[in-house]
């Protein structure tokens, strides 16, 4: 039996925030906006929130499509898909308020309400008894009824004749396992040489007595036929005197039909949908592997595997006391069972065929099929149809070409199955599109990418030999660690020049087309460096225009534009994608033990002098790390080791380190930083990863230019309403807020630095108190002051925008260029109006930060403390919690509540 406990997820990226209601309206005028802030909001902002009338509008035309209904359940699936936004469940809520847009119908499964929302020019059929529509049919008189009703009605009648319903039935038992609706008229053409009746597959409703529909679409033709039980058939067209049936088996038959349908029901159209989780890191269990477009899941979780185990465990409770009242008597292809398992457990299941007194089932909450004896299956009662069936699909990220490849599968298989995996969504359909990251490890595994890997040509596979001299080899990129990524002369690297000429050939006037619509980790593209279209791997989502990647065939990471990436065209993926990276990682042998790690002057050197091509030999292969240790010879050098790039660059004395020393601060406005060696301390870090394509032209800045301030961030007058975003909260009396409406645009601005700075080459930067700077916090550029200078090459900085103090090496800043000193810094540090100052209590400050912190919020300024710098600004605020459709929450009554309730706690 598998373990459900949860896997530890990746958390990745960020959803679009959408912005916010203008300031100056009224609190009550904000809720239904702030609601959509509350659901939506992440700190990556994107585009505003829709208005109302435009949401309205949209729910509409997405409703014109869908004249029958849809779940409201997948009305958010829905928008997403067509607009590219998120839809709030505020929206949800709101739909069976608006009569002018649609209708909502509930519908009560077990103890379950669904609602199906429909145009609104669509009214749901109101269930009536056969009293009221024998009434409502004799209060038409004929004179009065609609002709072409009558005739439609007529025709209807005609087409839907018993002996029509007992052909369809003949056609039916012949497949136990389902046919698909769209084959039937066919079929009956071709059985009956009569054609099939008009309309009937649009109103599969008229056979619901012959047969149970099983929609797996919206579209009526894209359901699969079950025929039903004999009996019930014959009931329902009147058929008598066909089957003898003994008196005990007619008795018993008799009182099963007499118990209420409604609390076995037999049809898979009682079950809810299974609804792809919404919420939180979401995992799966992959239970079977068909091909990559198709692999068999189950979802982990609380509301998933963890209520299945449970109704389980309720199914075991019941049937062990109701067992031999609920025994089936005549099963039918499609009905839903409770089975009774040789290991004393009870699942749900499915009929797909029925022989003599064994039945073929299918679990469909487990993924697999088993042929039993009839006496082991039971009715299953409504109190078990209210979970959704556990068993999805979904299908793989980036190898839907290969999807029927079968060393690709094989592949999946290997690394899936029976295994749990944290997912990334990429698409929410029928059948999602994944990615999979196997979390077990200490690193994350992608598992997409690791599976494509089987598709390598090993004929193209770089394999180096030990003892084996390389010529004509080159340095492709050097690390912060001294390892290199050299590329050798070979089949592989020539096959892929070949390929990507013939690539270039074919973009030359259609690379618009090939733009990267959906980016994920993994993903293969190409990407125009030096003129020449090169393999990229997307490795980091940055941000929607930012990206990661590492060029495959050389070795080096940069951060590039999404709009420079492009798709591979698809008469050339398998090309691409069958040649292995042809970049091999390696290092230099033999270095003395002592040298420590690489200083930025070794790097430097090292990426001096390897800038033509070299000899190399394998002197030791470490198969645990990927990795080659080599000497390296210039041409003219070789055999002499004496000469080799290995031993000159021990021998150029590049390996002291400077000792730890305490640098003194300068005072505030002091152009140097003093300490007991040098008298500035300078950095020097050249770009180790240089990328000559991708280098932006250096904006040079004078010494004094360093301290150029944007213009102060424009606040709401005294008394005026704001609206905001929490981005730290301390305690009532230290918080700092964002303007909401600039949050957009500080995001472009990070993007753009990103950009900038991670393909710029690093340039040597003085280092002094108070003075502004780009600096690098866990791979995102921020703009920073320098507040103290620490020991062991460690500085203390505040992040402007975002009103952080960190810790950072000192090797992670650079010059902050003109055109990011443009826009305001945005982190304003506030308080708490309307409670008393005072020593905030550990636990008051846990209960504030967690009300407020990352969140949206209305504030209304009392005060404005101005200083001679922007950042040290202090606003005195209410703070207001709009979210709630009804109901203001004002911060500062809430903190006095909860003082009070520590208080009588204590």
């Amino acid at each position: 039996c598998l373990s459900w406990e949860m896997a530890s997820l990746l958390l990745r990226g960020c959803t679009s925030a959408k912005g916010s209601a203008s300031s100056s309206r009224t609190l009550s005028e904000k809720r239904f906006n702030t609601c959509l802030w509350k659901e939506t909001h992440s700190i990556a902002s994107g585009r505003s929130v829709p208005s109302v009338s435009e949401i309205q509008n949209r729910m509409k035309e997405i409703l014109s499509k869908y004249r029958n209904g849809v779940w409201m359940s997948k009305i958010a699936q829905i928008y997403e898909e067509t607009y590219r936004e998120e839809l709030s469940t505020t929206v949800l809520r709101q739909l069976e308020h608006w009569p002018h847009v649609c209708t909502v119908e509930k519908v009560c499964t077990g103890d379950q309400t669904y609602g199906i929302v429909y145009p609104i020019k669509r009214i749901p059929p109101a269930v009536k008894s056969n009293t009221e529509q024998d009434k409502a049919s004799q209060n038409v008189t004929p004179s009065k009824a609609d002709p072409q009703l009558k005739t439609s009605r007529e025709t209807e009648s005609a087409s839907c004749s018993s002996d029509f319903k007992q052909n369809v039935v003949s056609i039916l038992v012949k497949y136990p396992s389902g046919l698909w609706a769209d084959a039937l008229p066919k079929l009956y053409q071709d059985t009956y040489q009569r054609k099939f009746p008009e309309g009937i597959l649009n109103n599969l409703q008229v056979l619901s007595d012959i047969c149970v529909a099983d929609y797996v679409s919206n579209a009526p033709q894209k359901a699969i036929l079950y025929v039903k039980t004999q009996s019930c058939t014959d009931e329902n067209l009147n058929v008598t005197g066909k089957v003898q049936v003994p008196d005990g088996v007619k008795a018993t038959a008799e009182q099963q039909r007499e118990e209420p349908k409604e609390q076995y029901p037999e049809s898979i159209s009682s079950v809810p949908p299974l609804i792809i989780p919404s919420e939180g890191p979401v995992s799966v269990l992959v239970i079977e592997v068909n091909n990559t477009n198709e692999l068999i899941i189950r979802y982990v979780g609380k509301d998933y595997s963890g209520a299945q185990e449970q109704m389980e465990d309720k199914m075991k409770a019941y049937y062990s006391k109701n067992s031999t009242a609920s025994q089936i008597t005549f099963p039918s292809v499609g009905q839903l069972v409770a089975v009774h398992t040789e290991e004393e457990a009870w699942l749900r299941a499915r009929i797909i065929s029925v022989e003599n007194k064994r039945l073929k089932v299918y679990y469909v909450d487990h993924g697999f099929s088993e042929v039993i004896e009839s006496s082991r299956a039971y009715k299953l009662h409504k109190q078990f149809c209210s979970l959704p069936f556990q068993v999805a699909k979904c299908k793989l990220a980036g190898l839907e070409v290969f999807c029927d490849d079968p060393l690709l599968v094989k592949a999946v298989e290997l690394q899936t199955y029976c295994k749990i995996f944290a997912v990334e969504i990429l698409e929410r359909s029928d059948i999602p599109l994944f990615v999979l990251y196997d979390t077990s490890g200490e690193d994350d595994v992608n598992i997409n990418a690791t599976c494509l890997k089987a598709l390598y040509d090993k004929s193209y596979e770089l394999n180096l030999q030990v003892d084996t001299l390389y010529s004509n080899v080159r340095v492709t990129s050097i690390l912060s660690d001294g390892n290199l990524y050299c590329q050798l002369p070979s089949e592989g690297l020539s096959k892929l020049s070949e390929v990507l000429q013939k690539i270039e050939d074919y973009l030359l006037h259609k690379t618009s087309e090939f733009n990267v619509s959906q980016p994920f980790c993994g993903k293969i593209c190409l990407f125009l460096c030096k003129g020449k279209w090169t393999r990229v791997e997307i490795t980091i989502i940055q941000s929607r225009r930012a990206l990661g990647v590492r060029f495959m065939d050389t070795g080096r990471v940069a951060y590039v534009k999404v709009s420079d990436l492009r798709e591979i065209p698809s008469q050339f993926l398998r090309e691409v994608i069958k040649i292995p990276p042809q970049a091999i990682k390696c290092c230099l042998a033999d270095l003395p033990p002592d040298s420590g790690m690489w200083t930025p002057e070794a790097v430097l050197w090292l990426r001096d002098h390897l800038n033509c091509a070299f000899f190399l030999k394998v002197v030791k292969q470490d198969g645990s790390k990927g990795i080659a240790h080599v000497y390296l010879f210039a041409p003219e050098d070789f055999p002499n080791k004496d000469r080799s790039v290995n031993r000159r660059i021990v021998n150029a004395d590049l390996w002291k380190h400077q000792k730890d020393v305490f640098l003194s601060v300068a005072p505030a406005g002091g152009g140097s930083t003093k300490g007991t060696g040098d008298a500035a301390l300078q950095l020097n870090q050249g770009r180790l990863e240089k990328s000559d394509s991708l280098e932006p032209a250096v904006e040079p800045r004078g010494a004094d230019s360093a301290t150029d301030m944007p213009p102060p961030l424009p606040l709401s007058e005294v008394g005026g309403f704001m609206d905001v975003y929490v981005s730290v909260a301390c305690h009532p009396g230290h918080f700092i807020v964002q303007p909401w409406k600039e949050i957009h645009n500080l995001e472009v601005l990070m993007e753009e630095m990103i950009l900038y700075y991670s393909m710029a080459e690093e340039r040597p930067v003085n280092v002094g108190t108070n003075k502004l700077y780009a600096a690098k916090i866990e791979n995102r550029w921020y703009r920073v002051i320098v507040k103290e200078i620490l020991r062991k090459g460690f500085l203390s900085v505040y992040v402007l925008d975002y009103g952080k103090h960190e810790v950072i090496s000192i090797d992670k800043v650079q010059p902050l260029l003109d055109k990011f000193r443009k826009f305001p810094f945005q982190a304003i540090k506030a308080q708490l109006a309307g409670v008393r100052s005072q020593q905030w209590s550990e636990e008051a400050s846990i209960i504030f930060r967690n009300r407020v912190e990352k969140k949206p919020l209305v504030a209304q300024i009392q005060a404005i403390n101005e200083s001679t710098n922007s950042w040290d600004r202090k606003i005195v605020t209410y703070l207001v919690d709009t979210s709630l459709p009804d109901t203001d929450i004002w911060i500062h009554d809430f903190v006095s509540q909860s003082l009070a309730e520590l208080s009588e706690a204590d």
